[in-house]
């Protein structure tokens, strides 16, 4: 029997159920069954380590400056008696040692990022909370308490923070918060450091920039699924925090495990920019959309020079194109808004702190990180739009793209999370798309249809498999992954090419200045020795991100749920209406799609459901079906209900353990047909 219900809203946001997985996904539990750096690795990292600039110690100093205290413990615990943060599995890199499977850069900034406790930015006025979650939480002095910018991703870490400032500055109510920008470790932690109960009284504002509450959704909806399992490689979710595995995420080590809230804000800026005193404070706010985040701003506090910098400017290059997957940032936006702010701000500045890494103080030094960055933005969009127009094209375009020597030189024109070759493909991807203008890559095979085929053509597994070790050994990691991964693909039950494919991705990934890119080839040779472990799935998705969703945002997750070959010709129209919040949809089924359109009722709807938007967040959930809130008369049916239970039953539930290598367990993605021309 079909129970209408469209199944929990799963698979929302793929940070945010990233962290209520616990600490067993974190890969503690796990250890590297690899080999060791190859003489071809170690000989790089110390050409590195001769050419890199390492005498420039300032970035050390800056992080050390204003050092209050830390906590005893190393630990943070969730309400579920777990681990919710643990700085204490990176003190390995303490040690002094220079480890020969790391990049020499990405260990300096991994050394960086270890710092723990509260600090002090401006005496008296502006204190940090940093290594206690993957961002940091600022505290504000007001005239009668704080106001928190920024608020970590969960509860356990935001409290923890609090009580660490309350314990070495003396108890104050957090009179405000601000939300720099739409991503999640930036307002999960929300509700352990205010009541929601004092928002909706007014008595603490939340402010946030425009835009904040749909994009804090949505960017995740569409493709959560695909996107959560994505997130596997590109944050290393299973390697073990170890030199062979995970070392750091580039912004900060790693993202805290608890309870992710969201409360709305009651503020939203919405000028280009807009100044607010708050208990005392004057700030200037810019909003800065399309650059780190579709929703982002900075902040100016004039009457201190100032400037809180948001995720905009921090200790590395970020990404231009995340691998998690997610739609492609504009470089160029992303540098004028820096220049912007450095017209408007950082000309009188001196301080700037960010959301991420250290402070800088010193107008001399702020005005330099802001135009290496400025400048390391526009340099990445102008020259690769300059090798484009000159024919270089996506698949050629992160072999030919380098910064110029005189930002290479520069710490933070470093690309610790983002990387040159992903961000310069972005680049290219944004303006000319996926396509190089070959006919012969237009419509591809996919990999398991050609990887046969080339098999067959290079001699069959044996000669592939000698060649692969040749290459190998060589330290050809890239040539060897070209031919081994077709082998993969032809045989996925091959264990020694999965083997051989493995270690040339380890020692790649050991290899790499960006976390993202270390942590994807240390995931993909990890998933091809041991496959995608069991058990491994979410157990929360968080009822604040529920409810803060549109309803018009839920019927497009559900339109992309809707399996077109079970819909076939079938057709309905339903009227949805909620009473509570004053909102009516038509959802109409026609041609094996699903559509919508708010602020209209049909009279010839084939169906039409009441139910009050604080009863579907329920259902939303999987708390709930439509025939529990009808039975408890928290939903009305007018009409023949078989349309909305045949709709409910033609929609697909997403699995996050689908195989992106083949043969690693799980579910295997819809193969491809034969083509209809």
């Amino acid at each position: 029997m079909t129970t209408l219900t469209p199944g929990p809203l799963r698979r929302v946001a793929p940070l945010l159920l990233l962290l209520a997985w616990g600490s067993a996904v974190a890969g503690e539990h796990f250890h590297p069954a690899g080999k060791p750096p190859s003489v071809f690795t170690m000989d790089r990292h110390t050409a590195l380590r001769a050419s890199l600039p390492f005498e420039d110690e300032r970035d050390f100093e800056e992080s050390r400056r204003g050092f209050i205290a830390a906590p005893a413990a190393r630990q943070i615990r969730n309400d579920a008696g777990g681990i919710a943060w643990d700085m204490g599995n990176y003190e390995w890199l303490m040690g002094g040692e220079d480890f020969a499977t790391i990049h020499p850069s990405l260990q300096r900034q991994a050394i960086l990022n270890m710092a723990y406790g509260l600090y002090e930015v401006v005496p008296g006025k502006i204190y940090q909370v940093r290594g206690f979650d993957l961002a940091n939480i600022s505290f504000i002095k007001g005239d009668t308490g704080w106001i928190v910018f920024d608020t970590l991703t969960t509860r356990e870490t935001a409290a923890a923070a609090l009580a660490l400032v309350n314990e070495h500055l003396g108890e104050f109510p957090v009179v405000a918060v601000v939300y720099s920008h739409s991503h999640a470790d930036h307002f999960g932690g929300v509700r352990g450091v205010v009541d929601e109960a004092d928002v909706r009284s007014g008595k603490v504002p939340v402010i946030a920039p425009a835009g904040f509450l749909h994009e804090a959704i949505a960017e995740n909806v569409y493709a959560g699924n695909a996107m959560t399992r994505r997130l596997f490689y590109q944050y290393g979710v299973l390697l073990p925090r170890h030199p062979a595995g995970h070392v750091d995420q580039a912004i900060g080590k790693n993202i805290a495990v608890g309870n992710v809230g969201l409360i709305a804000p009651t503020r939203t800026i919405e000028a280009d920019f807009e100044e607010l005193t708050i208990d005392g404070v004057r700030m200037v706010f810019q909003n800065t959309p399309g650059t780190e985040a579709p929703a982002e701003m900075n902040t100016w506090f004039p009457d201190w020079k100032v400037f809180w910098a948001a995720e905009n400017i921090s200790a590395t290059i970020h990404n231009i194109y995340t691998l998690r997957g997610a739609l492609v940032r504009d470089p160029l936006e992303w540098s004028r808004q820096i220049n912007a702010a450095l017209y408007h701000f950082g000309r009188e500045a001196e301080v700037m702190f960010s959301a991420h890494s250290w402070p800088r103080w010193g107008n001399e030094r702020i005005q330099e990180v802001l135009r290496t960055q400025r400048d390391a933005y526009a340099h990445l969009n102008n020259k690769v739009l300059n090798l484009a127009n000159q024919g270089v094209t996506i698949n050629e375009i992160h072999n030919v793209y380098r910064l110029p020597e005189s930002l290479q030189s520069e710490w933070t024109a470093r690309s610790y999370h983002g990387s040159e070759g992903h961000n310069s493909r972005a680049v290219v991807n944004r303006y000319l798309g996926y396509w190089d203008a070959n006919p012969a890559t237009l419509l591809p095979l996919s990999p398991r249809e050609s990887a046969p085929l080339y098999v067959e053509m290079m001699g069959g597994p044996d000669a592939i498999m000698a060649k692969g070790r040749e290459l190998y050994a060589a330290g050809q990691y890239r040539h060897a992954q070209e031919i081994l991964n077709k082998l993969v693909f032809a045989r996925p039950d091959l264990q020694p090419a999965r083997d051989l494919l493995a270690d040339t991705w380890e020692q790649l990934g050991y290899q790499q200045e960006s976390t993202s890119v270390r942590n994807s080839f240390l995931a993909g040779a990890l998933e091809l020795r041991s496959g995608i472990p069991q058990g491994m799935t979410p157990t929360s998705y968080g009822p604040d991100l529920v409810r803060a969703m549109s309803t018009g945002l839920w019927l497009d997750y559900l339109a992309v749920r809707l399996n077109s070959d079970k819909a076939g010709d079938a057709h309905s129209v339903i009227n949805i209406i909620t009473p509570d919040n004053g909102e009516q949809f038509v959802v109409e089924l026609s041609h094996g799609t699903l559509t919508s359109i708010e602020g209209f009722r049909r009279d010839d709807a084939d169906l039409t459901l009441t139910i009050d938007r604080r009863d579907l967040d329920a259902v939303m959930m999987g708390q709930a079906t439509l025939a529990d809130q009808a039975a408890a008369g928290k939903a009305k049916l007018e009409g023949d209900a078989q349309h909305l239970t045949r709709l409910l039953g033609m929609l697909d539930t997403f699995n996050l353990d689908f195989q992106i290598l083949p043969g690693t367990g799980g579910t295997v993605p819809p193969q491809p047909r034969a083509p209809a021309f």
